[in-house]
């Protein structure tokens, strides 16, 4: 039903591995596609998704990063680790860079992960690939058998229409990128985990609270801000995201001040009965570092709200599947 899409810095792959149970249990998929050199955290957050039974797809062709020219040792971990795996699957990045050539090697490639083979077993990703009807043709028959995920950015319908195979997954970026400075008190971030059925997909997903936006580091932070989704039973069951900013923003220094800054502000709208915030894990540790005044630092911060992202959609549709 649910596709988080992940970049896989560390940050995200830890909060991956802390939620690995929820994700189980929430029948929730990650997709993750690995920027950096060292792929032992990825092979380490793989292995927790596989103690618990849950699912992954692993981006065997990543667009960003280190493995960006050359994606054999992604392959290569696959291949060695995840081998017939029933939870952990290759998916294909398909950009507008990718050849159908390079496309068709790709599918066949990790085709050959699967356990039954004929059975497919590959996610495809679509992202800005330009010659959809040549690959759908050479797929053939066999084009049913793929789990299609569409991003909203780069494939409108018409083009979707030549991948028809099950599950179809759309993911748009909920999360709009500016200066931590220029973010508003509040605004809306999706109502796709609504509307999903009504532009024909089986799921959706998002970039979480961390957006589509690739760097390959942050620079130094003239303003910190803590990003938190909430879901409006007001608003339709639509969600919305605070941006919680620091006052100070006009040097680089003293992260800690700035986190403490956002972090009082996040704590008064908490205690004041009509934020809308579910009282996640990540916020009872938010609560937590609050009362000790301690500063884990950006990174940590970014990881529990991804970690609030997904408790709050696990909630959304906990609650639905039982009403």
């Amino acid at each position: 039903m649910y596709y988080p899409y992940f970049r896989g810095k560390q940050f995200e792959l830890i909060a991956i591995r802390e939620s690995a149970a929820l994700l189980r249990e929430s029948g929730f998929v990650p997709i993750v596609e690995p920027v950096r050199a060292s792929l032992e955290g990825l092979d380490k957050t793989l292995m927790s998704l596989t103690d618990v039974g849950a699912q992954a797809v692993v981006v065997v062709n990543p667009r960003y990063g280190d493995h960006r020219e050359n994606c054999e040792k992604i392959l290569e971990l696959l291949e060695r680790n995840y081998q017939g795996s029933d939870v952990i699957k290759g998916g294909i990045l398909l950009t507008s860079e990718t050849s159908l050539d390079q496309a068709l090697d790709l599918i066949r490639r990790v085709r050959g992960l699967a356990k039954e083979p004929e059975r497919l077993e590959a996610t495809l990703i679509h992202a800005g690939f330009t010659d959809p009807r040549a690959l759908s043709d050479q797929l053939g028959g066999v084009a049913e058998g793929f789990r299609n995920v569409f991003l909203t950015d780069h494939a409108n319908r018409l083009y979707r229409r030549h991948f028809q195979g099950k599950p179809r997954i759309l993911v748009s970026d909920g999360f709009v990128q500016m200066r931590n400075a220029d973010y508003p008190p509040v605004e809306a971030f999706s109502d796709l985990h609504i509307t999903f059925p009504e532009e024909g997909m089986d799921g959706y997903g998002d970039f979480l609270t961390v957006g589509d936006s690739y760097s390959e580091g942050g620079g130094p932070a003239y303003a910190v801000a803590i990003h938190l989704t909430f879901i409006d039973p007001d608003q339709d069951d639509a969600m919305f995201i605070y941006h919680f900013k620091s006052d100070t923003n006009d040097t680089p220094t003293d992260p800690a001040g700035k986190f403490a800054q956002a972090l009082g502000k996040m704590i008064m709208k908490l205690d004041s009965g009509d934020s809308k915030l579910l009282e996640t894990s990540a916020i009872r540790e938010f609560r937590n570092l609050n009362e000790h005044g301690h500063f884990p630092g950006l990174g940590y911060v970014k990881k529990l709200s991804i970690k609030h992202h997904l408790e709050t959609l696990a909630n959304y549709h906990y609650v639905n599947r039982n009403d």
